[in-house]
């Protein structure tokens, strides 16, 4: 993402951190994207800080998209156990649950 900033989308009512685990996924990507004729620049982040630090750090449901659009691309969605409780959808006081699957609240 230009700037330095991460690369976000927003699906279902999560903020998705995209994140490649390797420079072939994000050339797959940028690819896909239409966007493969210009330099990408990325820098090299532990998942494990992605989720502890970053997630909460957007203040809103937050997970993470590793090889997003790739055959392979796994989803670290915002719930207790993936991130930390205080940024996790599925504990607080209200009634409401996140579908993590990209169908919003139910």
């Amino acid at each position: 993402m230009p700037g330095g900033g991460l690369w976000t989308a927003e699906l279902g009512g999560v903020r998705w951190i995209c994140a490649f685990s390797h420079e072939e996924s994000l050339a797959r990507f940028a690819h896909a994207r239409g966007e493969a004729d210009h330099p990408w620049e990325y820098r090299t982040v532990l998942g494990a800080r992605l989720l502890d630090v970053m997630v909460p750090l957007l203040g809103v449901p937050a997970g993470v998209a590793l090889d997003a659009g790739g055959d392979d691309g796994v989803l670290f969605p915002p719930v207790r156990g993936v991130v930390p409780d205080a940024a996790a959808v599925d504990l607080g006081d209200d009634d409401e649950e996140y579908d993590v699957s990209g169908g919003g609240t139910r």
